[in-house]
């Protein structure tokens, strides 16, 4: 037998899915603030939003005939037509929200309209809506959550502790004050208030909830194609997380979480992101609604995308620009902070430094031949530092002083010492150039004088044959002398030192891994990043004051030198101010 469910009932189940936790109802309860056009928002919390959830704005409130249709299921102001939901531009639009929230509290929702004489309020008991009656209220509306899942306790059973749960609520209440600088926020909890927000701009609002570590480790950026306007804040690879937990991707104001914007970001960070690590951002996209269906999931986090392809390469080549770019801002130093608890923050330029130095005599990339650079630097000026200025201007990495066991390059610039992994900043060098070179069609071979001739197997003679267009796009002349026998001609001439086994080796374990005749440009550079390394200028090799120079330079006129090809930094700066610190100079 089929029966029909209560109203209480089927309100309950929708409640199931757009209200799973207190800050399911607050975001519910801020995005109809938002789009009523309030300009003062105030939320006020108790015991993690379980007892209670209050808010408070200044919107263009309800009329009172309208209240009762506000904890309606499906009733709202926002759209009327199929066109309307194919084109939604509020944040809310399925007139669902209030009516499952009130469906598991005991709700209360006050408003005034600024043309009507009196403020009125109804209350939701035992699943009815009470009368209108008058009540005290400026102008907006109030709604008040009492006791969550009072009646809903195997629901209520499930919700985590008041300090999870205000964690939850706190983290939505930020990304709805991310999204809207222009709203006056103010956040409370068990009467405490916790974050106080003003009106002012999106980078501000940014530093004012993401802190200045978060904006000094970061570029930011605006870009516009078409109809696609991208903006915000990039953070830097150093300062990429173990968790997504500072990742902000807002659609007109909306914040998403999109496998197809994931995706994207992904590939543009891939070439400087270390291993598992995850990027931070807070970015914002503007694009037409026409464009995008944010109906697709009851809480609204996902959207599909008409054009997903265009927005995908938007996205991917906004972001990789900007990280691309030389970043300026306040100079990274490594503070007693840093050395006591590791990297926490990027590489930067320092505020007084000018854009990358490049010279007239700019060397050629140097690979394993250090020795014979072109570049004389012998006669580097020295820069002597007065009460922490230096006389004479240099360049953004300064000049070598020596060279740290091997591994690390001692330099000298206007702030105070640099120290460079000399390995990694070289990898970096040679990646560049290599994808540059590779992209023009300009990756020449070197034939071997002398072959070199190593063991394979009946797997690496297939992988040769199958994949013999991309081994010669990289420079690389391999044949087969017998089912066991490889024989390398040539290699790429920007490696010609490398070790020509290892490196064909390696190359032909990441052919292995892929098919070439699909090859994305994320597995190239995969290949390229491996043939850097093989090429890059290994640990304990001494290197004289010009070679260190050269470096140096090649780093300034680099793409994404502050990290290496695995997302670690390639150099650090201490300042005088804080080597006086250390050795309590001043005291």
């Amino acid at each position: 037998m089929i029966n029909l469910l209560p109203e209480l009932v089927i309100n309950q189940i929708a409640a199931g899915e757009v209200v799973e936790r207190p800050a399911s109802a607050l975001k519910e309860i801020l995005e109809n603030s938002v789009d009523a056009g309030a300009i003062e928002i105030n939320i006020q919390l108790v015991q993690g939003g379980i007892k209670l959830i209050r808010v408070v704005d200044n919107g263009t409130g309800i009329f009172k005939a309208d209240l009762p249709l506000a904890l309606t299921p499906h009733a709202t102001s926002k759209i009327q037509t199929i066109e309307d939901l194919q084109k939604v531009s509020s944040l809310g639009f399925r007139g669902e929200a209030l009516a499952s929230i009130a469906a598991v509290s005991r709700l209360v929702l006050a408003s005034r309209r600024l043309e009507e004489k009196h403020a009125w309020k109804i209350q939701v008991k035992e699943g009815r809506i009470t009368l209108p009656e008058p009540t005290s209220l400026m102008s907006g509306v109030t709604v008040e959550v009492h006791d969550l899942y009072f009646n809903t306790p195997a629901r209520r059973k499930f919700l985590k502790t008041e300090a999870t749960e205000f964690a939850h609520c706190e983290e939505t209440f930020r990304r709805i004050a991310l999204s809207r600088a222009d709203i006056n926020f103010t956040l409370q909890h068990n009467g405490k208030i916790k974050t106080q927000l003003r009106s002012t701009d999106t980078k501000q609002r940014i530093v004012d909830l993401l802190g200045q570590g978060f904006e000094q480790a970061s570029v930011f950026f605006d870009e516009k194609s078409a109809d696609l306007h991208l903006y915000g804040a990039a953070g830097l690879p150093t300062y990429s997380k173990s968790t997504k937990n500072t990742q902000y991707f807002f659609v007109n104001g909306r914040f998403i979480r999109d496998k197809l914007i994931t995706h994207a970001l992904r590939e543009a960070y891939r070439d400087v992101l270390h291993l598992d690590r995850h990027p931070t951002f807070v970015l914002f996209l503007e694009m037409n609604p026409d464009g995008l269906d944010v109906n697709v999931h009851p809480a609204k986090t996902e959207i599909r995308f008409h054009n997903s392809r265009a927005l995908h390469q938007f996205i991917f080549h906004t972001i990789n620009k900007a990280l691309s770019r030389p970043h300026q801002g306040s100079a990274t130093n490594i503070s007693k902070e840093i050395i006591k608890k590791g990297i926490t923050s990027p590489p930067l330029y320092s505020k007084q430094s000018t854009m990358p130095f490049k010279n007239e005599t700019q060397p050629p990339l140097p690979h394993q031949s250090f020795y014979h650079t072109n570049v004389n630097l012998q006669n580097t000026p020295k820069v002597s530092v007065v009460a922490g200025k230096a006389q004479k201007e240099i360049p953004p990495l300064g000049f070598a002083l020596g060279q740290l066991l091997g591994i690390y390059i001692l330099a000298q610039n206007n702030q105070g010492l640099v120290i460079v992994d000399m390995h990694a900043a070289h990898e970096r060098v040679v990646y560049e150039k290599l994808k540059l070179a590779f992209d023009s069609h300009r990756l020449s071979m070197q034939p071997l004088l002398i072959p070199v001739i190593f063991q394979g197997n009946e797997l690496d003679i297939i992988i040769i044959e199958e994949n013999k267009d991309i081994i010669n796009e990289l420079g690389f002349e391999i044949v087969a002398l017998s089912p066991t026998t490889l024989a390398v001609r040539a290699v790429p001439a920007i490696l010609k030192d490398a070790d020509a086994k290892k490196l064909v080796e390696d190359i032909l374990g990441e052919l292995r891994e892929f098919d070439s005749s699909q090859i994305s440009t994320s597995r190239r550079n995969e290949l390229l990043s491996t043939m850097a390394c093989h090429s890059a200028v290994r640990a304990n090799r001494t290197l004289d004051i010009p070679e260190m120079n050269a470096l140096l330079r090649e780093m300034e006129a680099t793409e994404r030198f502050d990290q290496c090809n695995h997302g670690r930094p390639t150099w650090f700066e201490i300042s005088l101010a804080d080597l006086d610190k250390m050795f309590l100079r001043g005291r």
